[in-house]
């Protein structure tokens, strides 16, 4: 985790906190890579209705292996820069799930 040490916090034992920051409108829904103290993630949906939201989630859940139900935004649901809460997965199988995506952009 010493790559990324802001990017994912663990607040409990069954919680993590990932900061992202989310391109509406792109080309492709895709992680980008790391940005700063952030994951970039760009979504083909606008940001409107929830659209692009619904997009990040999904992408989440099928990077992480996960259930939608386990991934909520948790802070910034109107804003480009969001927190996303992931329940049951601990730092290091989301850091290794994610590592591929965490170069710097």
């Amino acid at each position: 985790m010493t790559e990324s040490p802001h990017i994912i916090t663990q607040p409990d034992d069954t919680t993590l906190l990932v900061r992202i920051k989310v391109v509406p409108n792109a080309s492709r829904t895709k992680i980008v890579g790391r940005l700063g103290d952030r994951i970039k993630i760009a979504v083909a949906a606008p940001p409107e209705a929830g659209k692009a939201n619904k997009q990040i989630i999904a992408l989440l859940a099928k990077t992480l292996k996960l259930p939608k139900k386990q991934i909520e935004i948790d802070t910034g649901h109107t804003q480009p820069q969001k927190t996303i809460r992931i329940n049951t997965l601990t730092p290091a199988t989301a850091h290794d799930l994610l590592k591929s995506h965490l170069k710097t952009k």
